[in-house]
């Protein structure tokens, strides 16, 4: 997506070698616009598969699943990272480490959103090392449903949660490709 790699150049910042913010486009403010744009090439992508369901964890996934759901006519189940009050005590849940927080948080999906009937398209907003990804497919591994692949807005092919997700058998489609950030450079994947 052209018009993606050209929002990230002008819009996002390297922290360093491993981290890029990207604030103003998925983490802490959403373009409808582009988010749009982005839930339209996944639909593309995985047209004519048997989606029952998007699934994606809260919060910077959510807009770009919308979108995508919105596209399929299917409904979008995020998964939590805090329990609540009224949270069904015996929910799916995984611990899982995020790269760019730094701590580990639990991941908790309610087990009447997800079935053995359900086919389900994952989408996230970036790849770093696959932990949330991995934390997830467990979820839906532990509800029965099946998963028929997974949209990623910007993976990170520099580190290895893409290839990971690949190599285990996983349907992996990423609208961008980050190779580097190197000396303060975001340097795509062809």
């Amino acid at each position: 997506m052209e018009i993606l790699k050209e929002r990230i150049l002008k819009e996002a910042s390297v922290i360093n070698a491993g981290v890029l913010k990207l604030d103003s486009l998925l983490n802490h403010s959403v373009d409808p616009q582009l988010t749009m744009e982005m839930g339209k090439e996944f639909a593309l992508r995985f047209a004519g598969e048997p989606i029952t369901k998007v699934i994606t964890v809260e919060s910077s996934g959510i807009p770009v699943a919308f979108a995508t759901a919105l596209q399929l006519g299917v409904p979008l189940v995020f998964a939590r990272r805090k329990k609540t009050l009224i949270g069904e005590s015996d929910a799916y849940c995984e611990r899982v480490p995020s790269f760019t927080k730094g701590i580990v948080t639990d991941l908790i999906v309610s087990r009447h959103l997800l079935s053995e009937n359900d086919t389900v398209l994952f989408i996230d907003d970036i790849i770093a090392n696959g932990d949330a990804a991995r934390g997830l497919i467990k979820i839906i591994e532990q509800s029965g449903a099946k998963l028929n692949g997974i949209g990623i807005v910007i993976e990170k092919s520099f580190q290895a949660g893409g290839k990971a997700l690949r190599e285990l058998g996983y349907r992996v489609e990423t609208l961008v490709k980050i190779q580097s950030l190197e000396n303060n450079t975001i340097t795509f994947e062809d």
